[in-house]
């Protein structure tokens, strides 16, 4: 079983809170491997640590994301309810079509922004400051 990896990448390095408030960060949650119901409760905590650490939009690119199932959408439901309380647009980058499948089949892809899918989506495309680098 692949467990996924998560590495945060912003424009302003390891202290996003330091971030100009004039221009947030963009904080870019890469992930790898299955989201399922053994390994959404680290990937909840994760994406929570994420969102405190965030002053801008936070984006999962989920392009390495083999398999995601229900739980795994709970928890981008769960993140992107408390991202908006929080005034913090969340973004699913590059989904596979398995994963676009279940948000159109369960209706969150009305509810949760994608870009870049397998399917033909416009790629999301990180405005030239807010890229980061490995």
């Amino acid at each position: 079983m692949t467990i996924f990896q998560t590495k945060t990448q912003t424009r302003h390095g390891a202290a996003p809170r330091t971030a100009d408030p004039a221009h947030p960060a963009t904080t870019i949650v890469p992930l790898y491997g299955e989201i399922d119901i053994f390994t959404s409760p680290a990937l909840r905590e994760r994406l929570l640590r994420a969102l405190r650490l965030s002053t801008g939009p936070l984006v999962l690119d989920l392009s390495r994301v083999s398999f995601c199932d229900v739980s795994g959408l709970a928890v981008l439901v769960g993140t992107q309810r408390r991202a908006r309380a929080l005034g913090i647009t969340l973004r699913l980058a590059a989904p596979r079509s398995q994963t676009v499948r279940l948000l159109r089949v369960t209706g969150l892809d009305r509810v949760l922004t994608m870009h870049g899918s397998d399917q033909g989506e416009q790629p999301y495309r990180l405005p030239a400051q807010t890229r980061t680098g490995d």
